[in-house]
């Protein structure tokens, strides 16, 4: 299991822009695909984001196309959820989570099997 804490969470204006960070620690998160889910009240739990092993390929939810940017810097054991143009919408507790090698592709939504705390993005209108 990898450990992960969010962090970078907090209250914005609509159109504002914020960083969400996640540090791995205990195991790399080299050779696994990475994503970051988010969970309104009231809703269930969606993938966000999602990065490939190598970095190489991304996935975006429709509605955060062209305003999200997930990343990752293996050497850091760190990966990225970059929000710009953030929308009262996107108020979410936003998680990040590791898929174990073999478990799908990074869009597939299961297989996410480490997952961090969760952080809170408040989006004010």
């Amino acid at each position: 299991q990898v450990q992960l804490v969010e962090s970078g969470g907090g209250l914005v204006q609509a159109g504002g822009s914020l960083r969400l960070s996640c540090a791995a620690s205990k195991r790399s998160i080299s050779f696994r695909h990475m994503g970051w889910f988010r969970q309104a009240p009231g809703k269930e739990r969606e993938l966000v984001a999602a990065i490939s092993s190598t970095g190489t390929y991304t996935y975006y939810e429709g509605s955060v196309k062209g305003r999200f940017t997930i990343s990752r810097d293996d050497a850091k054991n760190t990966v990225y959820l970059q929000m710009n143009s953030l929308k009262p919408e996107d108020t979410a507790v936003y998680y990040c989570a590791a898929k174990s090698p073999g478990s799908g592709t990074h869009s597939d939504p299961s297989g996410f099997g480490s997952w961090g705390q969760g952080t809170q993005v408040t989006v004010s209108s």
